[in-house]
């Protein structure tokens, strides 16, 4: 505690008296809040659900699909349906076994009420029900019925009979009922999400389908549907592999140059678990490992992932020395050597998974690293002896990989800064803020020299940086690293931020808490944005996965009537904007370029922190992500112009 002005320091520790610190009004126990059934739930949805908005919104029907999916991977269900409804409600139904409807013997009343109103009940905490399960917090339908506005359960059971109950924000409004005739069995739940609890209550079909893509490839020979029908015609995305994995690592290698025909696939069961894997190595110089566990894409890894990393640098090693590939007493092979240009799948499915944190993104179980060690390598090594021109080519990748390398490292030494303040290496390219908390400090990629000394005369220096870059950066998912730290506009890059790359990123070093992109609303700028979103991506993925990745919106034009200024970001907003102010005495000006404004009209629009439009970054999606600068920056021109004509529709304000 510090003293004020005046005020001894003997003064300033002096605790204050009991009855000082005593609010008012009593404490006893009916000041201790109970609350009761799913009120918990309501009353802090972000613990069950990550938050309230767009993401916890989706998360609502990944618990009511997760749990259909658990009846697939039971072995009794091969169909899941989700429906999103014109009224704002979404329908989920699968044709598993149904949830059972008898009265539990503990509890007194139905199961299925039981399984829609307690948190910690279901059949994944034994009973044999399910010997593999993703929902093993034991949080999801009930979570679903207490956050919705109203849901109806139907259950059809195998006595031929369909069951009804319906609630409202998680009570029971009727009892458990026959409703008629039975179709077959399954379970359908329909539920409106609340929108007192939610920011929004809009469905994007878009991150629904891609989750039920996720799923169909973990599960061969299930199919997932979406259906929109909240306006117009239905709209359908229907998903099913019966390759499983093998078709996924075709997905994922799709825009790129496969180095083997073959996808190497295996499946092994262990004790109490199950391994898949699948491979396939491309030409390219990027890793895309992908690990799961029981579906959950585990994005921190984990041991499952730490066993196919050992066992893959291991049996590579290996067959290199014996081929000849690298000499005896040369070092060994590095595990990004033997990854570069690898695309896998590793699934494995436990019994009893231990999942690190709520959020289950990294898998624990100690016995699951051996064992995937164990099975990767004997597979492997077995692979390679019968397809040694497969494995050769995959040994001499890494070995190329491994000089490039010791190359880099080279070209790595000039990047690094003895300490965060040294610009002495950035003459006349880098405009330094004062401030030095990084939190409050932002550095603006500007696109062009001009524009850069527009940004550097219109920003507050204080805490603004300013980065012209000259021309495009080299297109990173076509180098190898050496090439990458070659390249001035990077390296200058890497040098400005303080942090690193790859491996030896350290987000904590970070000199700004924003990176700004600032380009023409052209066909260059829009080429020089998707580099560096690439870049940033590939070798600084903590920046975007932090959300300190945005991207400037500079006006597309000025318009000035008497003596006021207005800005419109669009051509639909110069409309608008035309049609409120009047068309009579106006001049309007269209914007090519960021060069074309004055320090102070750039500052206004797109640098003051009060009035501009950034947007930023994030990344929902690991593998969507992968995808799309795989097929835009990739060697494939196929893909890249399905992709373009797939996308055409949705752009604006693009300059060709």
């Amino acid at each position: 505690m510090l003293a004020r002005d005046g005020e001894s320091t003997q003064a300033a520790r002096r605790l204050p008296d009991v009855e000082e610190l005593r609010p008012e009004g009593e404490y006893n126990a009916e000041q201790i809040q109970v609350l009761e059934g799913l009120e918990g739930v309501r009353r802090r949805p972000g613990m069950y659900i990550g938050d309230t908005g767009e993401r916890g919104l989706h998360h609502l029907i990944y618990e009511v699909v997760d749990n259909s999916v658990d009846e697939a991977m039971a072995g009794v269900c091969n169909r899941i349906e989700v429906r999103l409804q014109p009224d704002g409600s979404v329908r989920v139904e699968d044709n598993g076994r149904g949830i059972p409807v008898d009265v539990h013997p503990k509890m007194g009343i139905s199961a299925l009420q039981v399984v829609l109103t307690m948190l910690h009940a279901g059949s994944k905490f034994g009973g044999g029900a399910y010997k593999v399960s993703g929902g093993l917090h034991g949080v999801g339908v009930s979570v679903v019925n207490a956050l919705s506005e109203w849901l109806v359960a139907e259950v059809r059971r195998d006595d031929g009979k369909l069951y009804r109950q319906k609630y409202v924000r998680g009570h029971a409004v009727t009892p458990v009922e026959a409703a008629g005739i039975a179709q077959g069995t399954g379970t359908t739940i329909t539920f409106k999400p609340d929108p007192e609890i939610f920011e929004t209550v809009e469905f994007v079909p878009e991150i629904i389908s891609r989750r039920l893509q996720e799923l169909a490839f973990l599960n061969k020979g299930l199919r997932l549907t979406l259906i929109d029908a909240r306006q117009g015609e239905p709209k359908e995305f229907s998903y099913y592999y019966e390759g499983g994995l093998v078709s996924y690592v075709e997905y994922l290698n799709r825009s790129k140059t496969p180095l083997h025909k073959e996808i190497i696939a295996f499946r092994r069961q262990g004790p109490g678990c199950e391994l898949e894997v699948a491979l396939q190595y491309n030409d390219g110089y990027q890793e895309s490992i992908f690990p799961y566990a029981n579906n959950i894409h585990t994005t921190e890894g984990g041991t499952h992932l730490t066993g196919f990393k050992s066992a893959l640098t291991r049996v590579i090693n290996d067959y290199a020395r014996r081929a000849g590939v690298i000499k005896e007493n040369s070092e060994s092979l590095e595990g990004d050597d033997v990854r570069e240009g690898c695309t896998a799948v590793i699934s494995v499915k436990l019994e009893d998974p231990q999942f690190e944190g709520q959020t289950k993104t990294k898998l624990g179980n100690t016995e699951i690293k051996g064992f995937v060690d164990s099975a990767v390598g004997d597979y492997l090594a077995q692979y390679f002896e019968q397809n040694p021109a497969v494995a050769k080519k995959i040994a001499e990748k890494a070995a190329n990989a491994a000089r490039a390398r010791e190359a880099a490292r080279k070209a790595r030494e000039l990047t690094r800064r003895k300490n965060a303040l040294e610009i002495s290496s950035l003459p006349g390219k880098l405009a330094d803020c004062t401030w030095t908390d990084p939190e409050k400090c932002e550095i603006y990629l500007v696109e062009g020299d001009s524009a850069g000394g527009t940004a550097k005369q219109g920003r507050d220096r204080r805490f603004q940086a300013i980065m012209p870059l000259r021309g495009k950066i080299l297109n990173v998912e076509k180098a190898r690293m050496d090439k990458i730290l070659n390249n001035n506009e990077i390296r200058a890059m890497i040098t400005a931020f303080g942090t690193g790359i790859e491996d030896e990123f350290d987000l904590s070093k970070s000199r700004y808490g924003k990176v700004i992109i600032m380009t023409d609303a052209d066909v260059d700028g829009a080429h020089i944005r998707t580099l560096l979103l690439t870049f940033f991506y590939r070798y600084m993925r903590p920046l975007v996965e932090n959300g300190r990745v945005y991207i400037a919106l500079p006006p597309l034009y000025h318009v000035r009537k008497n003596k006021n200024s207005y800005y419109a970001y669009s051509d639909k907003e110069l409309e608008d904007l035309l049609k409120r102010i009047g068309r009579q005495g106006i001049v309007v000006q269209r914007y090519k370029g960021l060069g074309e404004m004055d320090a102070e009209q750039l500052w206004e629009t797109t640098m003051n922190p009060e009035t501009r439009t950034i947007l930023q970054l994030k990344m929902e999606d690991a593998i969507a992500a992968d995808a799309i600068f795989s097929t835009l920056m990739g060697e494939q021109v196929e893909p890249r112009r399905n992709f373009i004509q797939e996308h055409a529709s949705e752009v604006e304000n693009l300059d060709v």
